[in-house]
């Protein structure tokens, strides 16, 4: 059931991706991510691995799709990417993320870093957000967050696990 969730999550947001097609584009081959790998990395992550498992052209633009694993003594640390749209699936756990608003401590990410290159685009990270909007998420939910939109996980209720399918129109992310 939970594989079957996964998959119809995926194909809507793939389905509403625009495309632009004519006799001169290439036909991309289909990418499937079985729900046994993605399920297989809702904890921990390994030091130094990515948390996106692709990042495909999907016909003009880059699409990755990832998993993190936030815990509640991990420090949370807030962003804005400038270029790339992120949706959220929490898949298992609970937390507050704060959206828009104001960065605080805000530092541009180096244009040759592995965040801006592998992960999700040139952006910026902070301490915190000021005057966002505040919501309590829990399994089940999906969050659409724009690019340019500011967000921070305040709280984690002992430990959140999510699918980020980010979206980038750019195709600035390096194809995996």
């Amino acid at each position: 059931m939970r594989a079957m969730s996964i998959v119809a999550f995926l194909s809507a947001v793939l389905v509403v991706t625009p495309v632009t097609a004519d006799a001169q584009t290439k036909v991309l081959a289909a990418t499937d991510i079985p729900a046994v790998e993605i399920e297989a990395l809702l904890g921990p992550r390994k030091p130094n691995a990515l948390p996106n498992i692709r990042v495909v052209d999907a016909g003009g633009h880059n699409v990755g799709i990832g998993v993190l694993y936030r815990t509640e003594d991990q420090p949370q640390t807030a962003a804005v990417h400038y270029k790339v749209s992120e949706v959220y699936h929490v898949m298992k756990g609970a937390g507050t993320l704060v959206t828009g608003g104001t960065l605080v401590n805000a530092k541009t990410r180096a244009a040759d870093s592995v965040q801006v290159k592998q992960e999700d685009g040139p952006g910026a990270s902070g301490t915190a957000i000021e005057g966002g909007t505040t919501r309590r998420i829990k399994a089940g939910d999906v969050i659409v967050i724009p690019a340019g939109t500011p967000h921070w996980f305040s709280k984690i209720d002992g430990s959140l696990g999510y699918l980020v399918i980010r979206i980038d129109p750019s195709q600035i992310v390096t194809l995996q």
